[in-house]
This record gives C-alpha cells, sequence and structure tokens, in this order.
C-alpha cells in the first residue's frame, strides 16, 4: 500500500522542524564520495532536519539513499523535495509521510490472552466451557469484573465536537485521537482502552448509548465534547452508571494544573491561599481548573472569556448556565474589562483558550514573582519565550518547551487507580489526592523554575498517581 500524501497544516509557534512533519525520501544519487553530505546540507539549508540516512543499494555508478528528514510543515516538505528533484543527477522516488505511515491501519489491535491450539483449548474458552462462567456471571454480575474484560477495560467516549485545536471535526475524523488515547492508557498503565465514536452530539442519545453499552467496561472516559453538553453528559451518567466516569478534557487538566501549580508555588514562595489568579477559558477544561483550586485553598480569582472579565451581572450571563456559577464564585470586585485589565497585579495565569492572546508587555503588568501557564495548543497563549522575560515561572501544553503540562501525567494513573479500587465513583479528594501525587513526583532537589512537573516518561508517575487514587477511595 502506498503511504499517503503529504497534507495537512497546523499553525505552530517557530520555524523549527517537528517530527509531525518527518518524511522520509527514496533518492537516487551519483555514486560519489560526497553524494550524502550534499544532500543533507542542501536540506539543512533550507531549514530541514536531517534525522536518518541509510544506504540501501549501491553500485559503481548510483547510490540509493532512503534520507528521513523532519519540516517545519507541508509546504515545507513539499519545498524540500523540489529542491532536491532539481539537483543534477538525482532522481527523487517514493516521499513517505512518517505520521500518515503510524497510523496505517489504526495504532490498536486484538489479540487473545489464551492460545487456541487445540479441540480442548476451543472447549475451554469457548462453548461448552463458557457456559459455566455465563451460570456464574448470571448468579452473581459481581463475577464479571473477576472473569471477563471488564476487570481492565475502559471505553474512551467521544462525540467528535471538540477535538484538540481541530474543533467539530465528526466522529471518523475524531477516531485517531481516541486511538491514540487508547495507546496510551495501555503504554503508561496497562489498561485496555477501546475508542467509542458516536455519531450523535444529542446529550440524551449520548447517554443512552453509553449506558448501553455500559456493562463491557470497568469506567467511561469521556473526551473532546463541547461545552455545555460535556457538563451534562458526565453528570447525567455520574449519576445514572455504578462506573466511574471520568472526563480528561475537565479533570485531567484539572489534576496537571493543580499539580504544576503547587510546585511552581514553591519555587516563588507563595501561597495558593493568598494569590490572585487569573484564568482564560470558561469552557470544560476552565471550569474544572477552577473549581479543584478552589477545593485546593485558592482565594481570588478572575475568569476571562471572549466577552471580557465575568462579572455577576453580565447581561448575556443566563441564569442556569456555567458562566453564572463562575460569576458568583469569583471576581468579587465585580471587575469589568478585558483580559489585559483583569492581568494587572496578577501573581497567577492559566490560560486554556486561545493562542496569542497576550504580549511580554502584558505579563510586565503581573506581580513580582508571577507563573504563566500558557496551555493553548498548538498556540500558546503567549509565545513562552516572550512570557520569560517577565514571569518567573512558564509552562505549556506544548512538548518543545520546558514544563509541559500534559494530561497523560494524570489520566492513566487516576484510572489504573480506579480500576484497582473497584471504584464506582470518582471524588474531589481522588483528584486532590492524585494532584498531590503527581507534585510529588518531583524532588525537593530537582524542583526550579523549568522543571515543575515530571516528564511523560517518568517511570513512577502512573503507579503514584494510582496509589493516590485508590488510598484515597478507601
Amino acid at each position: 500500500m502506498e503511504p499517503a500524501p503529504i497534507h495537512g497544516k497546523l499553525e505552530t509557534m517557530s520555524n523549527a522542524p517537528s517530527v509531525q512533519y518527518s518524511i522520509t525520501i527514496r533518492l537516487e544519487a551519483p555514486a560519489k564520495p560526497t553524494a550524502v553530505s550534499e544532500l543533507t546540507s542542501i536540506i539543512e539549508k533550507i531549514g530541514g532536519s536531517v534525522t536518518a540516512v541509510d544506504v540501501n543499494h549501491s553500485d559503481a555508478e548510483r547510490v540509493r539513499i532512503d534520507l528521513t528528514c523532519a519540516c517545519r510543515d507541508s509546504d515545507h516538505a513539499t519545498q524540500i523535495i523540489a529542491e532536491l528533484r532539481g539537483l543534477d543527477g538525482v532522481v527523487v522516488g517514493k516521499v513517505s509521510d512518517r505520521t500518515f505511515l503510524a497510523h496505517l491501519g489504526g495504532k490498536l489491535t486484538i489479540e487473545s490472552k489464551l492460545p487456541i491450539r487445540n479441540r480442548d483449548d476451543l472447549s475451554l474458552i469457548y462453548t461448552p466451557g463458557v457456559a459455566r462462567i455465563c451460570e456464574a456471571i448470571a448468579k452473581d454480575p459481581s463475577d464479571a469484573r473477576r472473569l471477563t474484560i471488564k476487570r481492565n477495560t475502559i471505553a474512551v467516549v467521544s462525540d467528535g465536537s471538540a477535538v484538540l485545536g481541530l474543533g467539530n471535526i465528526g466522529p471518523l475524523a475524531a477516531l485517531p485521537v481516541m486511538e491514540g488515547k487508547a495507546a496510551l492508557f495501555k503504554r503508561f498503565a496497562n489498561i485496555d482502552a477501546f475508542p467509542i465514536c458516536l455519531d450523535t452530539q444529542d446529550v440524551d442519545e449520548i447517554v443512552r448509548t453509553v449506558k448501553a453499552i455500559s456493562p463491557v467496561f470497568a469506567g467511561i472516559n469521556l473526551e473532546d465534547i463541547s461545552a455545555p453538553r460535556c457538563f451534562e453528559v458526565e453528570e447525567r451518567l455520574r449519576a445514572e452508571l455504578d462506573i466511574p466516569v471520568f472526563h480528561d478534557d475537565q479533570h485531567g487538566t484539572a489534576i496537571v494544573c493543580l499539580a504544576a501549580l503547587s510546585n511552581a508555588l514553591k519555587v516563588v514562595k507563595k501561597d495558593i491561599s493568598e494569590i490572585r489568579l487569573v484564568l482564560s477559558g470558561a469552557g470544560a477544561a476552565g471550569t474544572a481548573v477552577l473549581k479543584l483550586l478552589f477545593a485546593a485553598g485558592l482565594k481570588s480569582a478572575k475568569v476571562v472569556d471572549q466577552k471580557g472579565i465575568i462579572f455577576l451581572g453580565r447581561k448575556d450571563i443566563q441564569p442556569e448556565s456555567n458562566l453564572n456559577w463562575i460569576a458568583s464564585n469569583t471576581n468579587s470586585e465585580g471587575q469589568e474589562g478585558s483580559l489585559v485589565e483583569a492581568l494587572v497585579g496578577a501573581d497567577v495565569f492559566i490560560g486554556v483558550s486561545a493562542g496569542n492572546l497576550l504580549t511580554a508587555e502584558d505579563i510586565s503588568k503581573m506581580a513580582e514573582n508571577s507563573i504563566v501557564f500558557a496551555l493553548a495548543n498548538p498556540t500558546p497563549e503567549i509565545d513562552p519565550a516572550q512570557a520569560a522575560k517577565f514571569a518567573a515561572v512558564v509552562a505549556t501544553g506544548r512538548s518543545d518547551y520546558a514544563n509541559q503540562i500534559n494530561n497523560v501525567l494524570a489520566f492513566p494513573g487516576v484510572f489504573r487507580g480506579l480500576l484497582d479500587a473497584g471504584a464506582t465513583k470518582i471524588t474531589e479528594q481522588m483528584l486532590l489526592a492524585a494532584a498531590a501525587a503527581l507534585a510529588e513526583c518531583v524532588e525537593k532537589d530537582e524542583l526550579n523554575a523549568s522543571y515543575i512537573i515530571p516528564s511523560v516518561f517518568h517511570p513512577d508517575v502512573a503507579q503514584r498517581v494510582a496509589d493516590a487514587v485508590r488510598h484515597a477511595k478507601s
């Protein structure tokens, strides 16, 4: 099968090459001592980053090379290919987009844990032996956790309405993200997760469908469902199911934000009960972050959405809306105005909204030793380098800057703890315990402004978070 062509372009923060636009180019060139160095020099001259060179065939006159390089975006990849095609004696063959190759056929598979080698094996795992297991579960439904995949399996459920930075792209286009989420559950917590993308964005239908499939699963991870519908979906499923329901966009983000903020406050020697917070974004993530920070001791906060600072009595806020809860619990001074106006004198800025909202000058108006978490992806609310001119601690959601606030630090361990405990509900105490355990993964002698949160590949994160959640349940 031929790989998919290079296409797709996301806005990026800088002109640096990225692995997401990594390509492998098959080339034939004259067999001379400088053949490889000339090709790599051309690529690097126009901004590409060569990451691998493999000579797979050579004779007296020609050499065939597979050359892998990272590009800035799809247009840059096209430019590199065109430059190589223009070289005398060089023939460009197949070009493979490595990101598309990685997704060919999907990222998941299902395998039997038991061999099926003969009639005895067949009789044990299927008929007639399986009938005994069915009868046992019919007699005692709790046995399903012990005798089926329910014990270690969760559903990753989305309607495709709020995917990453892509928006409402629907269930089919959301499937690669849900597959990736399932792969992360397996990699970091050895949990079997299955992607469920629903072809509906109706709250009643989502709730009804998830309830109908819930017997298979020990937990539900809601993903990329837009606000405010996500609040109702989660609330109703939590009330109507006997398995834990976790909305990662809300609670995963909140756990990692609290953990990172706890350590950042240690760096700047401030207490959460005394800081002034400005939060940009009043959707699912922003609301959950705010609630968990309040539970951890935060007293003073202002929240800003697209229409400015949220305050009690703002004409567009409906009494039953999530914004009304925010207005009732924040901005005690009743300040009106813009995000920039709200930032004056603030100790902490957390952005879960949109890119390029702030400048270094705006950050300069914050309090001394300020903290900036610019978490919009792929483009943060402010360029981290600009924020660092005045902020003492800066974090983003990106992997190419220090202090990445990444939900993968939370959700695998949270669910590992829930499954190990046989939990039926998720409590606020579990979320607080998970955040504390995550923060403690950064040892005291490691903590500094550039290291307030552990790497996603830290070997102890998932287990320590799991242990904390399990103990909080008991």
